[in-house]
């Protein structure tokens, strides 16, 4: 089996303590699978991104930030615990472990053979989809907590303005 680790995240958007994971992961000469959960949803205030941004923010991103073994794949959630596994196998390329923090993709992926990695959460109280995005809403500053790739794309799309008017905030 291949040494590539799957990481399975919503990735709305991708931030710095992902890519912190990501250093990490690659540090032990890893390849990666980034897997951009829960594809089908966007354009709401929980995920206001497209899984086609997502997947051009999340390349980007490892570009600059120096990864050159990875794939990113969007992957569409079936609500079947029992078929989960098996789904997301069929979409991503051949992979050996399971980076994830979640307890239902950690005892899953675990009864499914996978070898399975917590990781950190890197200064959870700034590098969170949940703060960045409330940041974006609030008008505060949020493109420092995100990968200049992530930012540029965000601003390209007119995110926060999208962000704004999903939630019922004046643009």
């Amino acid at each position: 089996m291949s040494s590539r680790v799957l990481i399975v995240g919503r990735f709305q958007p991708l931030h710095r303590g992902h890519m912190r994971v990501v250093s990490d992961i690659v540090r032990g000469s890893r390849s990666i699978i980034l897997g951009i959960g829960s594809a089908q949803h966007s354009h709401t205030p929980e995920n206001p991104f497209t899984a086609g941004e997502r997947v051009e923010m999340a390349t980007g991103a490892l570009r600059e930030g120096g990864v050159s073994d990875f794939y990113v794949v969007p992957i569409e959630d079936i609500n079947e615990h029992g078929r989960w596994v098996a789904h997301v196998e069929s979409l991503v390329p051949r992979f050996s472990s399971v980076a994830t923090n979640n307890p239902l993709n950690q005892r899953l992926f675990k009864e499914s053979g996978y070898e399975v990695v917590t990781t950190p959460l890197y200064d959870r109280a700034r590098y969170s989809g949940t703060v960045i995005r409330r940041r974006m809403l609030r008008g505060r500053p949020w493109k420092a907590l995100v990968p200049a790739a992530v930012a540029r794309i965000i601003d390209e799309i007119d995110g926060v303005a999208r962000l704004r008017q999903l939630a019922g905030k004046d643009v």
